[in-house]
């Protein structure tokens, strides 16, 4: 059992799959959302197929572009990694460039497959979201200003994908702003440069608001509804979004005041971040009244923390395996 954990510990570490499935659990809401409402209006994609065959679609078509993210950025930065994480797959050579390069182009293309079950809307947002998450790794890391702005849009523009004619798309922007928040933090607790300097937090505020301008007006175009809360969204729904955001927050709060304003409280907060999309998608669901549709993104939440702690164990049993003493 050993020897197959450890040749699939590199490509795991390389994809980074742990956190992967919080990009899925984007794609299913807007999937779950749209057939749980009438009001929403839907691809012929979403009325015409089954649910099964949309969310197995949405889920290769997610996990192939967040891999294909995580492949990409260890690649370009195999030789800083060699300096300063060495632990990594490539820096450390026990996955070889060759191999990494063909996983970037099996998940690019495992990504547009199964962005082809949601509709060629999808296959374009996915091809779109492809293209800015390669900006991101290229060069908008390098410059905050510029790569928290283009990292929130690719998260918002890859959650669209299923439906780009969104009605309600407020959990879309809560999703697009939790991703630029978590990301700036983090680059600042974990001491990466550039540093986020006061200039470089305004351009990068003054993108995030003209991204969220845009969200909602392509919305108004799509749909020929401006407003921000259709009435026929519980208010309720709303305490729910909240108490989801409180939590987080706090969670945030208490991992800083024991272990300091650090890149090991950092890593904590990103961990946290990548899991919580998820958490708002069922808040949404839940409280609009809907947790008979819920149940898909409720097993998948599960699914993903027991799954990210089963491949931590993995990891460990590869880097320190458990023997007996004598």
């Amino acid at each position: 059992m050993r020897p197959v954990i450890q040749r699939l510990v590199p490509v795991l570490q390389l994809t980074r799959v742990t956190g992967a499935f919080a990009a899925v659990a984007n794609v299913w809401f807007v999937i779950v959302w749209t057939r749980a409402f009438a009001e929403e209006p839907g691809t012929r994609a979403i009325a015409e197929r089954s649910l099964w065959t949309l969310l197995a679609g949405g889920a290769v078509a997610a996990l192939g572009l967040y891999a294909f993210g995580a492949a990409l950025n260890d690649i370009l930065d195999a030789k800083r990694d060699r300096t300063l994480r060495p632990n990594r797959p490539l820096a450390s050579e026990q996955i070889s460039e060759e191999i990494a390069m063909s996983v970037v182009i099996g998940t690019l293309v495992a990504a547009v497959l199964g962005a082809l079950m949601l509709g060629p809307e999808a296959v374009t947002l996915t091809v779109v979201a492809a293209l800015g998450i390669t900006l991101y790794n290229v060069t908008g890391k390098f410059v905050p200003a510029i790569g928290l702005p283009v990292l929130a849009v690719v998260y918002a523009g890859h959650m669209l994908a299923p439906n780009v004619g969104l009605l309600f798309v407020l959990p879309v922007w809560l999703v697009m702003t939790h991703a630029m928040l978590v990301g700036g933090l983090a680059h600042a607790m974990e001491h990466r440069v550039p540093r986020l300097s006061p200039r470089a937090v305004l351009f990068a505020i003054a993108g995030w608001a003209s991204c969220s301008a845009v969200l909602f007006w392509n919305s108004a175009m799509q749909t020929g509804y401006s407003g921000l809360w259709p009435n026929w969204v519980p208010t309720i729904t709303m305490v729910w979004i909240l108490v989801s955001v409180v939590v987080f927050a706090a969670m945030c709060v208490r991992r800083i005041t024991r272990l300091g304003f650090g890149e090991l409280a950092g890593e904590k907060v990103r961990r946290y971040g990548t899991l919580w999309p998820a958490v708002y998608a069922c808040a949404w669901l839940v409280g609009a009244g809907k947790t008979e549709n819920a149940w898909p993104l409720i097993a998948l939440l599960v699914g993903g923390i027991l799954g990210m702690t089963a491949l931590r164990e993995a990891y460990a049993l590869v880097e320190d395996p458990i023997e007996f003493r004598r």
